[in-house]
């Protein structure tokens, strides 16, 4: 991919439908933070720069970023997707806390050669993977104590 842009105007342009400012802001919007933010928040965000978009604007190109492999989507079991840019990140899977929803990133050689492993084991070659380790923080912990 030699830039952003050019790539998203292919992806949109293979997706049938047409490039424009509204969805480059989307990706733009996606990229400016590396945190995990849901489809609502990425709206108000675009909305409160001025950005004139709609929801379903929103809610379509995500999908199109998630379809193409430029966005995971993450689903942490509370009835809303969050997403991250995956544009110029090196590959890594998440803590997740129940209770505040906080997110760590982490990384683990082990996990990554237990799963290679693993695949062989079953004649299974790998495309993709998502680990996301769900439990308590410690300061959630701390709180039940």
């Amino acid at each position: 991919m030699n830039s952003p842009q050019i790539d998203l105007r292919a992806i949109i342009k293979q997706e049938g439908l047409r490039y424009t400012q509204q969805r480059e802001a989307v990706w733009l919007e996606l990229q400016s933070s590396d945190s995990h933010r849901d489809a609502e928040n990425i709206y108000f965000a675009l909305r409160q720069k001025s950005i004139n978009i709609s929801r379903a604007t929103v809610y379509r190109t995500i999908e199109i970023l998630v379809k193409n492999n430029l966005v995971r989507k993450l689903d942490l079991g509370d009835g809303k997707n969050r997403y991250e840019s995956k544009w110029g990140l090196t590959h890594h899977d998440h803590l997740i806390c129940t209770k505040c929803g906080r997110i760590e990133e982490f990384f683990h050689e082990g996990i990554e050669e237990m799963q290679k492993e693993i695949a062989a084991q079953y004649n299974f070659t790998l495309t993709n993977h998502v680990h996301q380790l769900i439990g308590l923080c410690e300061n959630c912990r701390a709180d039940e104590a």
